[in-house]
């Protein structure tokens, strides 16, 4: 759940990993509705990627939503993860090392966005960063404590454009991370 007070008061259904609830929102005629509403707080995402060697670090693991919808569970995904009272760019530093296995030095902020504002809570803080062979120190894996089997992927950056091209990059935040690099640094990209 967000660590700051909300503006918008929620008569909470559940309270778990996830908050659930009911809040009244007011509309711009000045009546209120009820809508459901998730909270889980704040999160960061980095892409990390190699200008060298055209590639960027990917993370597969299990996530319950394709998994409802009767798709593979295992999803490739930028590496990601709750702020836990953390700045941003700490969380995006810390979520690559214990997922990904890479130092960041380096973060380059793309968006601060609201994942789905009909429903959630969760903003994202969005970022993009450089790395090189030798910044790769640590295994990654993500937290087994936590529930997380991770596997780290390098993904040449000429596949990840094609598949957003071609509508293949089933995570949002993922595909808003790998077009904002093809924008900022098309030369990544060039054949």
């Amino acid at each position: 759940m967000s660590e700051t007070p909300a503006a918008l008061p929620l008569k909470v259904i559940h309270r778990g990993w996830n908050t659930f609830g009911i809040a009244m929102l007011t509309l711009p005629d000045g009546s209120t509705v009820p809508r459901a509403l998730e909270d889980h707080g704040e999160a960061a995402c980095v892409l990390p990627y190699d200008p060298e060697r055209r590639v960027a670090l990917l993370v597969r693991q299990a996530r319950v939503g394709p998994a409802f919808w009767g798709e593979p569970a295992d999803l490739d995904e930028a590496p990601a993860g709750g702020l836990d009272g953390d700045e941003p760019e700490a969380t995006a530093i810390r979520e690559a090392m214990e997922e990904a296995g890479v130092r960041l030095h380096r973060l380059e902020r793309v968006a601060h966005a609201y994942s789905m504002p009909s429903v959630s809570s969760e903003r994202l803080w969005l970022y993009l960063a450089a790395y090189g062979e030798t910044d790769k120190v640590g295994p990654g894996g993500g937290l087994h404590a936590e529930g997380e089997q991770v596997l780290a992927l390098e993904v040449p950056l000429a596949e990840l454009a094609e598949a957003a091209r071609s509508a293949r990059l089933p995570d949002l935040k993922t595909l808003v991370l790998v077009q904002a690099l093809m924008l900022r640094n098309p030369e990544l990209f060039a054949v």
